[in-house]
C-alpha cells in the first residue's frame, strides 16, 4: 500500500555529495522536505532545484531542512551544487531503495519507451517523524513556492 499522510516515513541513511552519511532519524525535531527527482543538470530537475535555491532563505528561517534525492553519484551532486550554487544537500540514492520505501521509483514511459527510472515527488517530514504532506504530481518551476504555501510560510513579495 502506497504510503499516506500520517504514516510514518521510513528511515534511511543516504551518502550527501562529500560521501558523508545523512539519517532522517538524525533530523529528529526538524521539519524536512525530501526531494526525489530524476537526474542532476537536466531542465526540470535543475528549474525545481533552483526554486528551491531562490527560496531557501524562507525554508531556513521556517527550520525546514532540504533534502534532493536521485540516483546521480556524489561527483555529479558536487557539479551540480557549484554550478547552480545550491544551498542544500543532495543525497545519492544509487540502488534506489529509499526511492523504492518512498514509493518514487517505478515503471516510466517517455517517448513511447518503457523504463524504470526517479519519479519527481515530494515528502514534507513533520519532526516526529511522520509524513505532512505528499506531493506526486509536481511542476518543477513553482513547487519550492507552492511547498511553502501550503506550510503556510510567509513569503513576501
Amino acid at each position: 500500500m502506497p504510503l499516506q499522510v500520517g504514516d510514518r516515513a521510513p528511515d534511511f541513511t543516504l551518502p550527501d555529495q562529500q560521501g558523508h552519511p545523512v539519517s532522517l532519524a538524525d533530523l529528529r525535531g526538524r521539519r524536512v522536505v525530501i526531494y526525489f527527482y530524476p537526474k542532476d543538470d537536466t531542465p526540470g530537475c535543475t528549474k525545481e532545484a533552483c526554486g528551491f535555491r531562490d527560496d531557501f532563505s524562507l525554508f531556513e528561517q521556517a527550520g525546514i531542512v532540504v533534502l534532493g534525492v536521485s540516483k546521480d553519484p556524489a561527483s555529479k551532486h558536487q557539479k551540480f551544487i557549484a554550478k547552480y550554487e545550491l544551498p542544500f544537500t543532495l543525497l545519492t540514492d544509487a540502488d534506489a531503495a529509499v526511492a523504492s520505501a518512498y514509493d518514487s521509483y517505478g515503471l516510466k514511459k517517455f517517448m513511447g519507451r518503457e523504463y524504470m527510472g526517479m519519479m519527481r515527488h515530494t515528502f514534507v517530514i513533520d519532526a516526529e517523524g511522520n509524513i505532512e504532506q505528499i506531493y506526486t504530481k509536481v511542476k518543477p518551476e513553482t513547487h519550492a513556492r507552492q511547498i511553502l504555501t501550503d506550510l503556510g510560510v510567509a513569503i513576501a513579495e
